[in-house]
């Protein structure tokens, strides 16, 4: 994993001493993830750590290209998403895309949803276990309503890459969001008066 962003930052952070998912560990990868000009996605997808897939796994993270069906009646939009797949549908399904929401938000709700998790092991076999019902019905997780969203496999370009559970603190804070129609301060401050 030589070529590995993820691993080049995990690997930086073990240096420092920082323990994996504590707050310094956060704070230092928000502040080393600002440091990045301009991450190329592209580039980004053929990272070692991150694992190509055709199909999406409920409870997982990934990272793909997508092209909304409605993008012109779209008031914005993110191109490049980091959803948590929620539910399948027939021809896509149902995520948690996190960057509509500003990168503490997204720290502060990861946790809340880290809850859920099958297991504490926070490896390759750990998922979360949410769907729209729990989401709805239970109020601390009120930073779902800007984030979720259903995408069509149609509109996903080539596969989805799967961040697996020991990234997900870096790839919370990678400035990868594309947004498209309004910047990302304004998403970011819609999302906040919706939650």
């Amino acid at each position: 994993m030589e070529n590995s962003l993820f691993h080049k930052l995990e690997i930086e952070a073990y240096r420092k001493g920082l323990q994996a998912r504590s707050l310094e560990a956060r704070r230092w990868f928000r502040g080393k993830t600002k440091e990045l000009s301009g991450v190329n996605r592209r580039k980004l997808l053929r990272d070692p750590a991150l694992e190509r897939k055709k199909r999406p796994v409920p409870g997982d993270m990934y990272m793909y290209f997508y092209d909304p069906k409605h993008r012109k009646t779209l008031p914005y939009y993110d191109a490049f998403p980091l959803a948590i797949m929620v539910e399948p549908t027939r021809d896509g399904f149902y995520g948690l895309n996190l960057h509509y929401l500003s990168p503490m938000l997204r720290a502060k709700f990861l946790d809340k949803l880290m809850e859920t998790a099958n297991n504490n092991k926070f490896d390759e076999t750990t998922r979360l276990n949410v769907n729209y019902n729990i989401l709805k019905s239970v109020s601390k997780y009120r930073e779902f309503q800007p984030c979720f969203k259903r995408y069509l496999t149609k509109g996903i370009e080539g596969n989805v890459a799967r961040v697996e559970p020991p990234e997900w603190d870096i790839a919370i804070f990678l400035p990868t969001e594309q947004f498209r129609g309004k910047n990302k301060t304004h998403v970011w401050g819609a999302s906040k008066r919706m939650i």
